[in-house]
């Protein structure tokens, strides 16, 4: 569906532009705006290898296994259905350590993992669990300590202090993180009284 609304919007700017009489100005564009595209690529690679190989360097230091141990209790309260002895638990606190620490790269496998275990739980393989919604929904709004990307991003653009964005993400992504929690909740407690009038 996305590659048909891309087209569509190839399409309509080729037959505005020609219709106007802007194909050049379009071509030109075009070829700007590709070899900007590389530029960008080139300066942000060797900005986010570094960022990666330090958080890698974390991982093998054990500090996500600490991070992971630290939230524990709170994941433990979050997910009360998923048994703490179950690998649905050990692969969701790894996914939820990784992404706060901005390792997103490291936090994949632990997501598509937890998923993997969660439905192993699941009585009813064609609807998603509570557990499952919840995950995905941190995963979406999950807290972010190091936004380790948009610093890159920042300092490739020209910022004088691309790290100042640590504090204002660290906000956001807490409020965001608390508001889909309760947002869960909320639904959740709406799905039990529908259940109890049943």
């Amino acid at each position: 569906m996305l590659n048909i609304i891309w087209v569509l919007l190839l399409a309509v700017g080729i037959v505005y532009a020609a219709l106007h009489g802007n194909m050049a100005a379009l071509t030109g564009a075009a070829f700007d705006a590709a070899s900007a595209a590389v530029v960008i690529v080139i300066e942000i690679c060797g900005i986010v290898c570094l960022w990666m190989g330090l958080l890698k360097v974390a991982e093998a230091s054990g500090l996500v296994k600490k991070m992971a141990k630290l939230i524990s209790p709170l994941v433990s309260r979050i997910f009360p259905d998923v048994p703490k002895d179950h690998p649905a638990f050990f692969a969701m606190i790894m996914n939820i350590a990784a992404n706060m620490l901005g390792l997103g790269n490291a936090a994949t496998p632990f997501g598509l993992k937890a998923m993997e275990h969660l439905q192993e739980l699941n009585p009813d393989k064609d609807r998603a669990t509570p557990a499952m919604i919840t995950f995905l929904a941190i995963n979406t709004a999950g807290i972010t300590l190091l936004p380790t990307l948009v610093i890159s991003l920042r300092a490739a653009a020209g910022s004088m202090a691309p790290g100042n964005i640590i504090l204002a993400t660290i906000i956001a992504s807490s409020i965001g993180t608390v508001c889909v929690l309760l947002l869960d909740w909320l639904c959740r407690r709406r799905d039990q009284r529908r259940r109890q009038r049943r």
